[in-house]
């Protein structure tokens, strides 16, 4: 007896429909036609089934804050920092811990199962990483929670920065963060990356550093980061977030940094959402989109991941964390709206993001977790144009989140039709 059958389901990349039989929370058979009892079976009628949508790179200590103690009227990337600035002496756990409920709730409707959350350790008190280790505990059998020690006002600019994100890592947080191009100087945010890469090779966790995430063509972090990742023996466990400045590098740099980065088996997660709305402020015309050289990461076989960063916050006061409509920004955004191009936006918020964040028993294979999404939509192609309804969330075979399909009835003087988008 199966716990879940799921029958009609069309997989990524697969014409044939199939079935997803699932038992103590595995997928235990991907067959054609399975015929084994279930307690539980869903008809997918043909729609996709997907491994859950993986955000690699969020703030949830900051989320839906917009307006807390008011808005950020500039857009501006220093101007969010001012206000969190502003903002972090008001905070409090029962607030911040309501607010990363609810959003999560937004998440697992959304199919987001798996978050990589960057939270500040520069507050003395430590109140937010506290609060999100509670999170993380409370959420654990809803959603995967990776949690980054962040110094946010830089771990070297920050009074006891190295001390406070330390402890941060003695509570229990997973991976090293950081800031380099926000501290005091460049050769200061080169120093940073040393000793933070360093924690982290000491006590055998992964990095994953805001890097670059600037305008300025002359930001060079990236590449102490890959020059301490092979130094340390890191490959394969840091990741480059933002990366913005690529965007305004010369050709002829990026054309010897794309190789060190790969030598170095960095990962690199794009916000395009975010940073969209972020770069060029200081741009008249034309104005730079700011956004990491995503196709040709992609082309050096660097794992390219996705993230919404904020939702609703001082940076950011728009999103529902759909992670799709990150990956369709991305295509517009990244000239990827060929058919390959749409593909691999759509593995840039599922499956490049499961290797980022290192996850174990993730996809729709036997032996994996029974976690996945069953989409409004045909295909992934179909996916990211519709952006459709989850129809069923499933975490661990078990049903956490179901959406009504999504249809209109237009009359036109015929009577009543149908209209479905596709």
């Amino acid at each position: 007896m199966l716990d879940l059958l799921v029958i009609n389901a069309a997989l990524p990349g697969q014409e044939a429909l199939t079935e997803i039989g699932c038992k103590d929370g595995r997928i235990v058979m991907v067959e054609p036609d399975i015929e084994v009892e279930a307690a539980q079976v869903i008809d997918a009628e043909g729609f996709l089934v997907t491994p859950p949508f993986v955000d690699s790179h969020f703030h949830m200590d900051a989320t839906l804050s917009a307006g807390m103690p008011r808005r950020n009227e500039s857009g501006t990337l220093l101007e969010g920092i001012r206000i969190w600035g502003e903002l972090k002496p008001d905070l409090t756990p029962q607030g911040l811990k309501e607010r990363a409920l609810k959003l999560l709730r937004w998440s697992v409707a959304k199919g987001n199962l798996a978050i990589r959350t960057h939270v500040d350790t520069t507050d003395p008190s430590l109140m937010a990483v506290d609060v999100l280790l509670e999170v993380r505990e409370e959420m654990k059998d809803f959603v995967d929670i990776q949690l980054v020690a962040f110094p946010q006002d830089g771990v070297l600019r920050a009074p006891k920065g190295v001390e406070l994100l330390e402890r941060a890592l003695d509570k229990g947080v997973d991976v090293v963060g950081g800031i380099p191009h926000f501290e005091r100087t460049m050769d200061q945010g080169r120093e940073s990356v040393r000793v933070l890469c360093e924690i982290a090779a000491r006590r055998g966790l992964m990095v994953d550093m805001h890097c670059d995430e600037s305008d300025d063509p002359h930001s060079r972090h990236v590449e102490s980061l890959a020059f301490e990742t092979q130094r340390l023996g890191l490959q394969g466990r840091v990741t480059g977030s933002h990366l913005t400045s690529m965007h305004s590098m010369d050709n002829y740099y990026v054309s010897k940094l794309l190789p060190l980065m790969a030598e170095a088996g960095m990962h690199c997660v794009c916000n395009p959402l975010v940073n969209m709305n972020l770069q060029g402020r200081h741009d008249t015309y034309p104005k730079r989109r700011g956004l990491m050289r995503v196709p040709e990461l992609m082309g050096m076989g660097i794992n390219v991941a996705f993230g919404h960063d904020d939702v609703m916050d001082p940076w950011y006061p728009m999103g529902s964390h759909d992670m799709l409509e990150v990956a369709h920004m991305g295509a517009h955004a990244l000239h990827m709206t060929g058919m390959d191009g749409l593909r691999k936006m759509f593995r840039a918020v599922t499956e490049n993001g499961a290797r980022v964040l290192g996850l174990e028993g993730y996809g729709l294979a036997p032996g994996c977790n029974a976690d996945f999404v069953i989409l409004q939509a045909s295909d992934e192609i179909e996916a990211l144009r519709l952006r459709p309804a989850r129809l069923w969330v499933v975490r661990r075979g078990r049903v956490v989140s179901r959406t009504p399909k999504v249809e209109a009835r237009v009359d036109m003087g015929n009577g009543e039709e149908l209209v479905d988008f596709t």
